[in-house]
């Protein structure tokens, strides 16, 4: 019975280490944008959440055309891969290099704009007039089948805040290159 009371002691101590030290395996600059650029892989709740305000303050777009829109970030998002290059900590501050490859939606913005000025009867009417709907579902058009991609580099700047490392607000910049939009 002692040894019984003895393993329970030693179990107990063990989940207690290993769940105090796990704690602090995951307090790092690297974990903390690891969780973040996986939260856009996963497209998880507060991604969304932003993902939708971004869509719907387009007042330019159809209802059609802001879904189709969504499922283009979304995408974007589910496939983005990146690669931690660097962490550099001074005090409470730190900065996480990290590389990621998206789908190149630059080039594509700027093909359509290209395509759109050599061809502007296709998007204009009888009064020379630009069709805003047909353009964009155009842009949407090739936004949906994109294939070649893009890498950029992010230098993610994070503030240490009650002994707890978190990811300061992205930059326009950061995020243009997050959705393939950022022009080099």
């Amino acid at each position: 019975m002692v040894n019984l009371k003895k393993l329970t002691f030693i179990f107990l101590g063990f989940l207690l280490l290993f769940s105090t030290g796990c704690d602090k395996v995951s307090n790092t600059p690297t974990k903390r944008v690891e969780e973040l650029l996986n939260k856009y892989q996963t497209v998880d709740d507060d991604v969304l959440d932003d993902l939708n305000d971004v869509v719907d303050d387009e007042n330019d777009l159809t209802n059609d055309q802001r879904e189709r829109y969504k499922q283009v970030l979304k995408n974007q998002y589910s496939n983005l891969t990146y690669q931690i290059k660097e962490e550099k900590v001074d005090g409470d501050n730190a900065t996480v290099e990290v590389e990621i490859e998206v789908y190149d939606l630059a080039k594509i913005n700027n093909d359509v704009d290209e395509y759109m000025n050599n061809n502007r009867s296709e998007f204009t009417d009888n009064d020379g007039n630009i069709l805003k709907e047909k353009y964009t579902d155009y842009k949407l058009d090739k936004l949906e089948k994109a294939k070649d991609r893009v890498k950029y580099t992010l230098n993610l700047t994070l503030t240490k805040d009650d002994q707890e490392w978190k990811v300061d607000n992205l930059t326009e910049t950061e995020r243009q290159k997050i959705h393939g939009i950022y022009n080099k």
